[in-house]
């Protein structure tokens, strides 16, 4: 309840704010902090951001594979996002595509933005009416940026925690910044929302610009960074499940096995998990502990039985009626 009449009274205080200062009522009030990051090695691209707003992941980060990626925030105009993402693939370069969209926005006095393009190069803004703690830093293929924070530590320690992990995968590199933002005092309001999206660097015509390697969103928790950590870590798992569904198509029981008992170590009270694992366990020399297995989770739900008869018939896996006559008993 705190939380929702806080929520209120800010709206209202900065609706009568924005309207003095003769900004669009459109824009969001995504006030936050955020990073834009590139990895050399994988030629990723990512934006992680976190606020005390909701649903700051439809407002601030935009992406696009292949192309670059930005972060708008403060009084948010997503322009910079739509457009500077635009200004990007016509060949333009991140502080250019910023000049564009910026010369027609009125308000630009209260915008933040990081863009970056598909090779790591970036540009940064912080317009003089941003609301304190705001400010940005700008490395080799990355930018953090913060406003409305707490202190003028945050962006440092987003910047030493980003150098300081440069050894983990983009996307977990991303989230211990926003860790340590949040660490160091992050947003003065507290925390609400948070988002993390991936998408790959390269530009040829196996990529898809609209596919998003990692696209997680938080829109409303009392600890967003938390359950973000903890989406990521299905995602991983889910990765490996993705690829071992593969192997299972090409009747390739012993990889798919292995790269389920890899999702299974993330999540070890997955059902699903456990299914497939069972399932590819049943296909190998392990028959007898997968049907041990399998008749324990068709015990917990029939479903899971149902499900099994049907990938039978369709002959995604081969089990003789002997098999399955086992696990019914």
């Amino acid at each position: 309840m705190k939380n929702i009449l806080f929520a209120l009274l800010f709206s209202a205080v900065f609706i009568q704010y924005a309207t003095s200062q003769k900004i669009p009522l459109q824009d969001d009030f995504a006030h936050t902090y955020s990073i834009v990051a590139y990895d050399e090695k994988t030629g990723e691209m990512a934006v992680g951001v976190q606020s005390h707003w909701f649903a700051v992941g439809k407002v601030v980060p935009w992406v696009k594979a292949g192309v670059g990626v930005v972060a708008t925030q403060s009084f948010a105009n997503v322009d910079y996002g739509i457009k500077g993402l635009e200004f990007l693939e016509e060949g333009a370069q991140p502080k250019e595509a910023f000049s564009e969209v910026m010369s027609k926005d009125e308000g630009a006095a209260f915008r933040q933005v990081a863009i970056m393009n598909s090779r790591g190069e970036v540009f940064a803004y912080t317009g003089e009416q941003c609301i304190a703690e705001a400010s940005h830093y700008v490395g080799t293929n990355f930018s953090v940026q913060a406003n409305m924070m707490s202190n003028k530590n945050v962006v440092p320690a987003m910047v030493e925690a980003y150098q300081r992990n440069r050894n983990l995968p983009l996307a977990e590199r991303v989230l211990a910044t926003l860790k340590e933002a949040q660490n160091a005092g992050g947003d003065i309001r507290g925390m609400q929302s948070a988002a993390l999206v991936v998408v790959d660097g390269k530009s040829d015509k196996t990529i898809n610009p609209a596919v998003k390697k990692i696209d997680l969103r938080v829109d409303d928790a009392a600890y967003p960074l938390d359950e973000l950590e903890r989406l990521l870590e299905v995602h991983r798992a889910y990765e490996y499940m993705n690829e071992a569904d593969v192997a299972l198509e090409k009747k390739d029981f012993s990889k798919a096995l292995n790269l389920y008992l890899e999702a299974e170590k993330l999540q070890p009270e997955n059902i699903e998990i456990q299914f497939w694992k069972a399932l590819a366990m049943m296909q190998s020399p392990q028959k007898e502990k997968g049907t041990r297995e399998m008749k324990k989770i068709i015990s917990k739900h029939s479903n899971w039985q149902h499900l099994l008869y049907r990938l039978v018939e369709v002959e995604v896996i081969s089990l003789t009626r002997e098999d399955l006559k086992v696990l019914e008993k």
